[in-house]
């Protein structure tokens, strides 16, 4: 049986960890308009389909994020794939509070380390730039 978003937050090994899952899947519905599905361990909002050069293609989450007792990594693609996000989440990191990046993700420990507005622009920020680049059907 297929892993629900409810039961990948039920396995965190965090309380405190399991309610911040809560407070982002809230925040991803409410830029994204969609419901999670689960890609692995990572909660994904929406989908697209892609196709590269080469030719390889499949299809995946237009943004998403991922929970772990130690913290949470926010798929964002939008802003590392589209040059004017990207360029405008620099402004929106710097605002963002305490957290890190590699390769399309943002850590963050705790949310009560960042701001939460600025988080949601980020996000809406990644979602529109993903829109642009993968219209959807």
């Amino acid at each position: 049986m297929a892993m629900t978003f409810e039961d990948h937050v039920s396995a965190v090994d965090h309380a405190g960890k399991r309610d911040e899952a809560r407070a982002l899947d809230a925040l991803f519905r409410k830029v994204s308009g969609q419901v999670p599905a689960m890609w692995g361990k990572i909660a994904g909002y929406g989908t697209y389909h892609y196709r590269y050069d080469s030719g390889r293609e499949g299809d995946s989450f237009r943004a998403g994020f991922a929970t772990t007792k130690a913290k949470h990594s926010l798929h964002l693609m939008g802003l590392y794939c589209d040059a004017e996000a990207g360029e405008a989440s620099k402004a929106l990191l710097a605002k963002l509070g305490k957290h890190s990046t590699g390769a399309s993700c943002v850590y963050i420990n705790k949310l009560a380390d960042v701001d939460m507005g600025v988080l949601e622009e980020l996000v809406q920020l990644n979602w529109n730039a993903m829109n642009r680049a993968y219209p959807p059907a």
